[in-house]
């Protein structure tokens, strides 16, 4: 079964997101879990556009909060032209068996020189191991 796919377009940037519960990575009894997590970010815009910055909002099973802010993504700060679309893979780890992810793209217009926050949609990090219970 493919594993859903969270979808939010902002200014005609399209960033579509894929997580995946790595179970070779992960150590259950050991409260690791881990995840990686596939991204496409597609200019379906006018301008040419490039992502400078990144901001994400780790929560885990328990409603801790992790912010992390950094340069680019995968130590890229790529500039997409419109129609052109830039792929990566990355991954986090928790310490419970559930949680979710959003955040910002800090991008800028390459002609005006405007900036802007592109948004990634909030998408659920879920592994096996999450008890089913009624809430």
């Amino acid at each position: 079964m493919a594993a859903p796919s969270f979808t939010a377009t902002t200014r005609g940037i399209t960033v579509s997101v894929q997580a995946f519960y790595l179970e070779d990575q992960s150590e259950p009894e050991r409260g690791q879990y881990v995840w990686a997590y596939r991204v496409s970010i597609a200019n379906q815009g006018e301008a040419t556009v490039q992502l400078l910055k990144r901001t994400w909002l780790i929560t885990d099973g328990q409603g801790r909060q992790q912010r992390v802010h950094g340069d680019g993504v995968v130590g890229e700060q790529p500039v997409l032209e419109p129609g052109e679309a830039f792929e990566y893979t990355s991954g986090t780890p928790l310490s419970t068996p559930s949680g979710f992810m959003r955040g910002l793209y800090h991008m800028i217009d390459s002609l005006s020189g405007e900036p802007f926050d592109v948004v990634i949609p909030a998408f659920s990090l879920d592994s096996p191991h999450e008890p089913r219970g009624v809430h």
